[in-house]
């Protein structure tokens, strides 16, 4: 039962990162893809009606992480309490920076509020890819299962490594092209005329970035978690998901000039087998120990009572299906091409 938890928590995240991910995005090339008010109107428009529904995948996955993993919660977010914080600003900043610049018609507060937008979505970004990398490299767990590390100490490995290090940073910089390539693919379905174009371009020139660093991370991640190496070794099978995120990623490239929907699709499949690599590549840890793997949080460890975790399927399955449902229905009402001079649909 643990196992299946851990898989279903996966599942969710990598929903989550797929779904917001375009809405972040987006955030990221607001500026440079629409260089117009009405341009900027439309990418907005590309987002408006699914973006806030995008983000309860984010709640929904926190809670059953709450449920299912209640130690690794207590842990994460004792331990991450400083940049949780961080990244719970950045989503505030980014919700009302949609919302407020509409609410006046003025030369500066629409334009202070578009930077705002693409600067907190190009932090967030960054953030998320920083908590993957802590999450793959692993903290200084004590014997009570806690920890603390300071926002950042020097920038290097090792004891005294804060949650920004040189390889943390490397995962964000990765995150951050992964993202804007997602999202530019996003509003390339989404718009058409100068915007359509100038997303293609932006997603071109993130294309190279995210292909190199997918080689770069794939080789220092590799050398920073050992257990990385262990796991692969016993679990060949396990190759399916960084083959799937390599066919994601070529597949990009071969679609972006022939169907921007299959494009698209295959960023997201590019991003669900990077996750799933992570999440497999960890397994069973659910938050590796830095000193002594000893002292890691398991998927045994860390889960609730079996009990607990059975009861708790039974209403989870009907739950979800209703979600599938609903952003079923979103997706299919908002479907099609998002016109600039009428910002809708």
């Amino acid at each position: 039962m643990p196992i299946l938890w851990f898989c279903l928590v996966a599942i969710m995240i990598a929903a989550y990162v797929i779904l917001d991910g375009f809405d972040i995005g987006a955030g990221i090339i607001h500026l440079s893809a629409a260089r117009t008010d009405a341009e900027r109107e439309a990418v907005l428009a590309t987002i408006g009606p699914v973006w806030d529904g995008n983000e309860v995948w984010l709640i929904a996955g926190g809670g059953t992480l709450y449920f299912a993993f209640p130690a690794l919660y207590a842990a994460g977010f004792s331990g991450f309490y400083l940049p949780l914080m961080m990244v719970l600003w950045l989503l505030i900043l980014r919700g009302i920076s949609i919302e407020f610049r509409h609410l006046i018609s003025n030369p500066i507060w629409r334009p202070f509020w578009d930077v705002i937008f693409c600067g907190s979505s190009a932090l967030l970004a960054v953030f998320y890819g920083a908590a993957l990398g802590n999450v793959i490299r692993g903290v200084p767990l004590d014997n009570s299962g806690f920890f603390f590390l300071p926002l950042w100490y020097d920038f290097r490995l090792g004891r005294n490594a804060g949650i920004l290090d040189w390889y943390t940073l490397l995962i964000g910089v990765a995150a951050f092209f992964t993202l804007t390539l997602h999202g530019s693919l996003w509003v390339a379905l989404k718009t058409t005329a100068h915007v359509c174009e100038r997303a293609k371009q932006i997603a071109r020139r993130m294309w190279w970035g995210v292909a190199a660093l997918s080689i770069v991370i794939t080789a220092v991640s590799f050398r920073v978690q050992p257990h990385l190496v262990h796991a692969f070794a016993a679990r060949p099978w396990g190759w399916i998901f960084p083959i799937l995120a390599v066919i994601g990623i070529a597949g990009v490239r071969i679609f972006l000039e022939r169907s921007e929907l299959r494009a698209f699709l295959c960023s997201s499949l590019a991003i669900a087998g990077m996750l799933a690599s992570a999440a497999f590549g960890i397994f069973p840890n659910v938050l590796p120990a830095a000193q002594d793997p000893r002292l890691s949080l398991t998927v045994y460890n860390a889960s609730a009572a079996t009990y607990g975790l059975t009861v708790g399927l039974a209403w989870w399955i009907p739950a979800f299906i209703l979600v599938i449902g609903y952003f079923v229905l979103t997706y299919r009402r908002f479907a099609g091409k998002v016109e600039t001079s009428t910002h809708g649909y």
